[in-house]
């Protein structure tokens, strides 16, 4: 069976991916569900709610809501919360209910607007993607919905795209950012989805640059320069010293690198930093052209995730714990070191 998994764990579906994204930007967000992808996005895909809850909410489709695809209740339910929260935007995220009835989500953003007098984005997630292409499609509704044609030019900004904790597997990645990027010019860093709101949405054409990194957030990278003429830059600032320093004695071994492909390739530079030459990326997720290299593996299944490992070409493999016991089962007996990936294992970094 293609999709059985024995070993691994499901990952994070896009939705989880969109609310990320959308977690920190101070509207409303409401999960087109009955409550369960609510529950399982706060309850296990999304770390900042037991430390800051927002407003997120499900719509709480019954039976006979989905089958006759009742909007207006929606419409009602989020017009009712909208005057009690404050909030400068609604975001309304799909999930696999309404693409099975085939909802009109351009239809309930106008419904939403005339009914609460607030801006509405939607996020059409199926629950069938993964919770990189929700991420990336709700930058992309955010900055085309609301980024400002006429704002001043901001040299000390700093644009960053792609970082969610799915992604960064850490919550103080802000920290991470300013350290890494610390240099004699007092510089501002608009985190988008950790820390910026829609006000920094509103002010993305000011930025002096953006930096991306995770896939998740490539292509509203591509079209705030097409848009603003915003140059960026992909990279990874999150690797600690202590894996750094684990990587750099990689050099001479053949290394199999699986992350998200930013993370990955970032690891695999430090390894030929110091000398390395046998250095493959393998992901479960997007692997953007402009950095996935033609030896790169894209995995789909566990099976064939276990049948690469098993194969002997490997001395190393960085990854995330949960896949340990999968390359176990698989035969493999080189070294395994951690690298963790919120979105396969749901845990975070130890450091925070």
């Amino acid at each position: 069976m293609k999709g059985m998994l024995k070993y691994l764990s499901p990952f994070a579906p896009d939705q989880s991916g969109a609310v990320s994204v959308l977690y920190d930007m101070g509207g409303i967000t409401v999960i087109c569900d009955a409550g369960g992808c609510t529950g399982n996005i706060c309850g296990f895909d999304e770390p900042r709610w037991t430390d800051s809850p927002r407003p997120v909410f499900s719509a709480g489709l019954r039976d006979m809501d989905a089958i006759l695809g009742r909007d207006d209740k929606l419409v009602e339910k989020l017009g009712a919360v909208s005057g009690k929260t404050g909030a400068p935007f609604a975001a309304i995220v799909g999930t696999p209910v309404p693409a099975v009835i085939a909802t009109d989500f351009r239809a309930l953003t106008h419904m939403t607007e005339k009914r609460c007098g607030l801006p509405a984005v939607a996020v059409e997630c199926t629950g069938t993607n993964l919770y990189d292409k929700g991420a990336s499609d709700t930058y992309m509704a955010l900055f085309k919905k609301f980024a400002l044609d006429d704002t001043e030019p901001d040299r000390s900004a700093v644009g960053v795209l792609g970082m969610i904790p799915l992604e960064i597997s850490r919550k103080d990645g802000v920290r991470y950012v300013r350290s890494a990027y610390a240099d004699s010019v007092r510089r501002r860093f608009l985190c988008y989805g950790m820390g910026s709101g829609i006000e920094d949405i509103k002010r993305a054409g000011s930025v002096s640059e953006n930096i991306v990194v995770s896939p998740s957030g490539l292509a509203a990278a591509k079209y705030l320069k097409k848009r603003f003429g915003t140059p960026y830059i992909i990279d990874y600032p999150f690797i600690t010293d202590e894996l750094q320093e684990k990587f750099r004695q990689l050099a001479g071994k053949r290394v199999l690198v699986i992350h998200q492909q930013v993370a990955a390739d970032k690891a695999r530079k430090i390894i030929e930093s110091a000398g390395g030459d046998c250095v493959v990326c393998g992901s479960w997720f997007m692997q953007p052209s402009e950095i996935k290299r033609d030896a790169d593996i894209a995995f789909s299944t566990e099976q064939q995730f276990m049948d690469t490992v098993a194969s002997g070409e490997f001395d190393v493999i960085a990854a995330d714990p949960l896949m340990k016991r999968a390359a176990r089962a698989a035969g493999f007996d080189g070294e395994f070191i951690e690298f963790n990936h919120f979105a396969v294992s749901g845990d975070l970094d130890d450091d925070i």
